[in-house]
């Protein structure tokens, strides 16, 4: 079923406001985080928010969750502070991992291309 226009627009927004969100925050592993993708809840009561894992450490990840959970009532508040929203979505944070493996993908059809045509 296709997303309502209404939904895309809130994540479109939220994709565009929680950079900004996160770039007034003093912590230098949160506000240099890139924002992938947001995907709101139908009620949109929830929102998962994908960041770029590319620049960080598997071993950071946990670290930086903690971090960036303990600033979503900040983040929360600077979105509805700009839309003028009565209220927000409930932020999830997630890694994606999607680009890192499309990467090891192209090396290995790159790879393969090689073996067959070189």
């Amino acid at each position: 079923m296709d997303k309502s226009v209404k939904l895309k627009r809130v994540e479109s927004i939220l994709k565009e406001l929680i950079p900004e969100a996160l770039s007034q925050l003093g912590d230098t592993e949160l506000n240099t985080l890139n924002v992938i993708d947001v995907e709101c809840s139908r009620g949109k009561y929830d929102a998962i928010v994908y960041l770029d894992s590319s620049f960080i450490n598997k071993d950071e990840e946990p670290v930086i969750l903690k971090k960036i959970s303990k600033a979503s009532g900040f983040l929360q508040n600077y979105c509805k502070q700009m839309e003028s929203w009565y209220r927000c979505p409930k932020f999830h944070f997630k890694f994606d991992h999607n680009l890192e493996k499309q990467n090891r993908l192209d090396v290995l059809f790159d790879k393969i291309h090689k073996e067959l045509h070189g």
